[in-house]
């Protein structure tokens, strides 16, 4: 990897005219926010911008400091935290805020920000460049983008990845990079999302056109190269909407660990690779298939029978909610099916 760098203040000239507005992101020449900034990334870990926007100003508006995150019951926190995905970030997201709070505010070294709950070498670097002007470049799946096509990397994700993130270092070398390190990460993640795209990129009009090797060589669109992915396995369950006579359903909750930790969720069987023996949570005689969900996780997919009964009093064991009690986007497929069938 040879070849010299782009020019940082020509991408900086672009981005001070064409930056996104971002809820979470400060006006220009204003220091950001650390705690806007953490949640921003917290919340962008696997979700889009454009999904996670309606939730960080709903969090903002309910928590807008550290420490009245840190104040919150959990049950709250995960409530506004439901259909974002991946719940254990929420857990850590309260863990964290206990614990800046309690240190009367975010750390400003990077080591100090990845020892917190819930941030790991990215998430450190973000809060480190961003909100503190940490001479770093955080490596995201933009920025991955971008440093690929510049240097014409070819090797495939995610073994390419250590190559990439020093590729993506070289980008923050030169000593306007360094100057504004807040800008200059803002500015790459700007580009990947608008210009670098993963799909027809626009290189017409990309600041680095002209030092774009994979450009030159017709090949933009191509990189970063993945390796196929291995096909989701697929697992099977069925739950039990149960609804009583005053129109409460019954809901347990999971273990505070693992997938969906601490959330609410209707009774049912595991979730295994066949479909499991269904033994309803009471004996109902007016039990109705509600149909069958499909949900995909990270890992495998799961396809979810739901059934469906009224009764007057729901049985020992499970909790009477109301049928808008936040719970996980499945859940929720779930009873919306279950209440549908019991019209």
């Amino acid at each position: 990897m040879s070849l010299d760098p782009p020019s940082s203040a020509l991408l900086l000239r672009w981005y001070r005219a064409h930056r996104r507005e971002l809820p979470w992101r400060a006006a220009p020449g204003v220091r950001a926010d650390p705690y806007r900034v953490w949640l921003s990334e917290i919340m962008l870990q696997q979700t889009t911008v454009g999904a996670v926007i309606p939730y960080f100003r709903r969090f903002i508006e309910r928590f807008p400091t550290v420490a009245a995150l840190a104040q919150a019951p959990e049950d709250d926190v995960l409530g506004l935290w439901a259909g974002l995905g991946y719940y254990a970030r929420a857990r850590n997201l309260i863990a964290c805020a206990r614990v800046v709070a309690g240190m009367g505010g975010f750390p400003e070294t990077i080591e100090a920000l990845r020892a917190l709950p819930g941030i790991g070498g990215y998430t450190a670097a973000a809060i480190g460049a961003i909100a503190f002007d940490r001479p770093v470049v955080p490596v995201d799946g933009n920025v991955e983008r971008v440093a690929a096509r510049i240097f014409a990397i070819e090797a495939s994700l995610p073994k390419a990845k250590p190559t990439i993130a020093a590729a993506a270092a070289r980008l923050g070398e030169q000593a306007a990079a360094r100057r504004a390190p807040s800008d200059f990460a803002q500015a790459l993640f700007d580009l990947g999302a608008t210009i670098c795209t993963p799909r027809n990129p626009s290189c017409m009009i990309c600041p680095w056109r002209d030092a774009c090797s994979a450009h030159r060589r017709g090949i933009a669109e191509e990189l970063p190269r993945k390796e196929k992915k291995a096909v989701r396995p697929v697992r099977f369950g069925t739950v039990f909407l149960l609804r009583d006579s005053v129109g409460m359903i019954g809901l347990r909750r999971r273990p505070p660990k693992g997938l969906l930790g601490g959330m609410f969720e209707l009774p049912g069987t595991d979730w295994e690779s066949a479909m499991p023996e269904t033994e309803p949570p009471i004996a109902a005689t007016d039990w109705r298939d509600a149909g069958t969900i499909r949900h995909v996780f990270t890992h495998f997919e799961l396809s979810l029978r739901v059934m469906a009964a009224s009764v007057v009093v729901l049985p020992r064991g499970l909790t009477a909610a109301p049928v808008d009690t936040p719970m996980p986007t499945l859940m929720r497929k779930a009873v919306t099916a279950g209440l549908a069938a019991l019209r």
